[in-house]
This record gives structure tokens, sequence and C-alpha cells, in this order.
């Protein structure tokens, strides 16, 4: 891996940690109610920059990232690419229960 590439995934990982900090740190301030946390919760799953959301775009990138395993690591049965695709799979998944999760907390959001 070249040195500017590493540098440009560092840089980009500490800026989606600072985000993501941010919005713990909207889920731990006083006064969130239930309306609120359903929005938070809805716009991590259906935002649509990047389309889909914050967990499917993760997901996605775990999954170039597995495509990419079997491509350098042929000779090894996929064992890289079989962990990764697992990963963006539960995460997938996982993503999945967050409209349940703020449609319970506020059911008419659905429709805002």
């Amino acid at each position: 891996m070249t040195r500017t590439r590493l540098d440009r995934v560092r840089a980009a990982v500490g800026i989606a940690s600072r985000a993501l900090q941010q919005i713990e740190d909207d889920l731990t301030a006083d006064g969130l109610g239930q309306v609120e946390l359903a929005a938070i919760l809805r716009e991590l799953i259906e935002d649509t920059d990047p389309p889909g959301g914050l967990i499917p775009a993760l997901a996605q990138l775990v999954s170039v990232a597995a495509r990419r395993a079997g491509q350098v690591q042929p000779d090894r049965c996929g064992d890289a690419s079989h962990y990764l695709h697992d990963s963006a799979a539960l995460l997938t998944d996982n993503a999945a229960r967050l409209p349940w999760a703020a449609r319970s907390l506020d059911p008419q959001g659905d429709h805002a």
C-alpha cells in the first residue's frame, strides 16, 4: 500500500470517527426525546447522502474490501473475504432493525 493511500484512509477514518462521536454526543444530550431519537435513527438508515444511509454505506465498504480480499488472496480459499462478507451481511441485517426501533419510538414519523 502506498503511503499516500494509507494516509488518505487514516484521514477518512479520523473524520468519520469524529462525526460518529458527534452523533453519540447528540444521543446522550439532555432533552433528547423519543421523537428526535427516532429521527436520528432514521437518518442512520435512510439518509439520501450517501444513498441508503450511513450503515448501508459502511456495509458496502466492507463488501468492496471482501471482493478485493478475494482477488489478492485467491490461494487461501477466501478466508478473509468470507469474514468480510459475513461482516457486511451482519451490518445490513442489523441495520434493517433500525426502522423498527424508530417506528416504535415515533409511529407518525414514518410519513414525515
